[in-house]
């Protein structure tokens, strides 16, 4: 696809909020698990068209911290899924050069978890293509949440002064330090809403609702998104539109 529509460049990272995987199933008169294992399908497809469209940053809500109020049996499942896609697919995508960061509580996870998230940032931290950030036992307000209370010790231990408070002090205590705030955000299933979603990072975000449950999305629809991204004209509070 083209990469400037509208003089807007395409977006350096995209965000999905992968909704629809239990939808689609019920559709089909499958479990919910069948939707999820579709859905897995769906990602795979996802991060070979970004990686072939030159985004440099895909982010994916795989387990939100409030999923953990779902049945057990699909808990479990859930996270047998993320055991699986490791051993599966990380060989894989560090072969092809994707970096895989993974941001999101890391306390509580079963020891063998945190052991497969730490062996596959160290295992891809020298690759240098696209920058799959999984989003893994995470909420945006837990996150806030946590760097504040991290800024508040500082300045209870009078390390820190509460007049040095900034928006970019905030920004270097939460997960995604480091990482540049997504573009474009994409949620399928017909859904708008970012359920607790990056809340601080999606402030000056693009959003693209699409229809598809995720287990159908493709690179067409990607690319539809995307396109729909590049007719926008961005501000960012200001009155001159800009590229990211």
């Amino acid at each position: 696809m083209s990469d400037s529509v509208g003089q807007v460049a395409l977006p350096r990272h995209v965000a999905i909020i992968m909704d629809g995987n239990g939808r689609c199933a019920r559709a089909r008169g499958l479990p919910r698990t069948a939707g999820h294992r579709q859905g897995v399908e769906a990602l795979r497809r996802t991060v070979r068209a970004s990686s072939d469209m030159g985004i440099e940053y895909l982010t994916i809500f795989s387990f939100s911290a409030e999923n953990w109020s779902r049945p057990k049996t699909e808990v479990s499942f859930l996270f047998d899924l993320m055991r699986r896609f490791v051993r599966r697919d990380v060989a894989e995508l560090h072969s092809a050069g994707v970096r895989i960061l993974i941001i999101g509580e890391r306390q509580g996870l079963d020891p063998d978890i945190v052991s497969l998230i730490e062996h596959t940032e160290a295992l891809t931290r020298g690759n240098e293509g696209l920058k799959l950030v999984v989003a893994f036992n995470y909420g945006g307000r837990q996150e806030i949440g946590h760097a504040v209370r991290d800024i508040g010790r500082a300045v209870a231990s009078g390390s820190l002064d509460a007049e040095a408070i900034t928006p970019e002090l905030v920004e270097s205590h939460l997960h995604t330090y480091g990482i540049p705030d997504p573009d474009l955000l994409i949620r399928t299933s017909g859904e708008q809403r970012l359920s607790n979603y990056l809340l601080w990072q999606c402030a000056y975000t693009e959003f693209v609702f699409v229809d598809e449950h995720w287990p159908d999305f493709t690179r067409e629809t990607l690319e539809r998104a995307i396109s729909e991204y590049m007719t926008r004209e961005r501000r960012f509070g200001g009155l001159v539109a800009r590229s990211a």
